[in-house]
């Protein structure tokens, strides 16, 4: 049996549900956690409140092996996603030490004002772990199987290069592709028959639409190239059957 190794991701903001801001985090995450072998297996969208944080952050961190979050770790009164986080895990959300260092010699450093507000950005759940930030300097945290991380793209991006050489990955899925020139009604009870029959397999159908004729990108993945290939030699030989009764 292949290594299986899962993750989660929790994307916090009002302002990713209101559209005001549109997100550009989970596409890549997606495709980083393809690309070592974790199957990312959900992803959430919840407000900035509290106890929807916690209720998702619990289920979700339960479920899977990993959970990412984005968003909700600024300066600002409605970033409050360390305290959800604290209170999920039943840990006081305090000042570490560290982050408190850190900023203050930073914002020393170019004569700004160590305010309040920043001083917000080095709380953390007691016990957490530092996710460096080479960006903005200010820490994401890891809790448990828990990432906590920033939800600017670019700061995002570099916490997660930070985070990769921590995970366990399981083994990667490789993926073919069959161009498939029929519509989905067409080939839907045929392509359910191959999957029954290629239980190692997942076989994925997705329609395209393109000068006036609808027609079909079918994807086979697998976690051997064994698998790999005897699902799509069977996909496109239902390609070809169709085509020569056409």
């Amino acid at each position: 049996m292949a290594d299986i190794v899962t993750a989660a991701m929790m994307v916090i903001g009002d302002e990713i549900l209101s559209g005001r801001t549109k997100d550009r985090n989970i596409g890549h995450l997606a495709d980083i956690m393809t690309a070592v072998g974790i199957d990312l297996k959900e992803v959430r969208i919840v407000p900035d409140e509290e106890d929807e944080i916690v209720a998702a952050v619990n289920a979700l961190r339960a479920r899977y092996a990993y959970v990412f979050t984005t968003g909700g770790i600024g300066p600002t009164h409605d970033d409050i996603t360390a305290d959800a986080i604290s209170r999920a895990f039943g840990v006081p959300c305090e000042y570490d030490a560290k982050a408190y260092a850190m900023l203050e010699a930073s914002y020393a450093a170019r004569g700004i004002e160590y305010t309040e507000a920043r001083r917000r950005m080095a709380r953390m759940p007691r016990g957490a772990a530092h996710i460096d930030n080479p960006i903005s300097i200010a820490p994401g945290f890891r809790i448990g199987n828990v990432h906590v991380m920033a939800g600017v793209p670019a700061i995002f991006q570099a916490m997660l290069d930070s985070v990769l050489p921590t995970l366990e990955t399981g083994t990667r899925l490789l993926s073919a592709t069959v161009h498939c020139p029929y519509g989905e009604g067409t080939i839907g009870t045929l392509l359910a028959d191959i999957q029954k029959l290629h239980s190692e397999t997942i076989i994925g159908s997705y329609p395209k639409y393109d000068g006036g004729r609808f027609w079909t990108e079918l994807v086979v993945r697998a976690r051997s190239a064994e698998a790999l290939e005897a699902g799509r030699a069977a996909v496109q030989a239902m390609v070809d059957g169709l085509a020569a009764k056409a």
